[in-house]
């Protein structure tokens, strides 16, 4: 479950303070997938940042699955990053390992003694048990983000946020991403936020919210 109030937050912008968010409050339930949706500028990625404790607020509280991370130290932060998975636009594959090795990479940095459980099943799942050794230059934009998908499932998150993951693909892949995405974390019963421009793939969805002047629409 993700609770925030009264979240302030505030940017630098050339010469100028740009008020993103004064006082937005809201809350995602244990489970629950919601799509953000929003112009360009409207403060979309910042907000997932927030959420993944990449930024902090001015002000407010945010709370993630108990977790008052609004209120953490850098270190704290760290952990608490260890334990949500996060998808992007652009995969951030490393273009010098295989498949196996990006996928593991991560895992293997915050857990070095520890064996990856449920790996051979997750690449199962996503189509990816013939792709293991091959580069990322190898695979196809689709194939890529089935990549990233995996990397951020590993850890077995209770959140995923997800940042316009179909921003490169065409609407065919874009779909079968989303929908594999949403099925794997159901499964699972992972919270997932994810910010997208396509009305199209909000039917995947248990709900959707608009973020506009600093507030969600309606």
């Amino acid at each position: 479950m993700i609770s925030v109030s009264d979240l302030c937050f505030r940017r630098q912008d050339g010469a100028e303070v740009q008020t993103l968010f004064d006082g937005l409050s809201f809350t995602i339930n244990a489970h629950e997938h919601l799509a953000l949706l929003g112009d360009s500028g409207s403060g979309k990625t910042t907000l997932l940042h927030l959420l993944a404790g990449l930024l902090s607020p001015n002000s407010g509280q945010i709370e993630v699955n108990g977790e008052r991370i609004s209120a953490y130290n850098a270190q704290q932060l760290a952990h608490y990053r260890r334990k949500i998975g996060l998808i992007f636009q652009h995969y951030q594959l490393l273009d010098c390992l295989s498949v196996k090795q990006n996928i593991l990479f991560q895992h293997q940095l915050n857990y070095p003694n520890q064996v990856a459980s449920g790996f051979d099943a997750l690449v199962e799942q996503l189509g990816l048990k013939d792709k293991l050794n091959k580069l990322p230059s190898q695979l196809s934009g689709g194939e890529q983000q089935r990549v990233g998908i995996a990397r951020a499932l590993l850890n077995q998150p209770k959140l995923i946020l997800a940042d316009e993951p179909t921003g490169n693909l065409d609407q065919t892949r874009a779909q079968q991403v989303v929908e594999m995405l949403t099925t794997l974390c159901k499964e699972r019963q992972i919270n997932l936020v994810m910010v997208t421009h396509s009305q199209r793939l909000t039917q995947y969805f248990d709900s959707v919210k608009v973020l506009a002047n600093g507030q969600f629409d309606g």
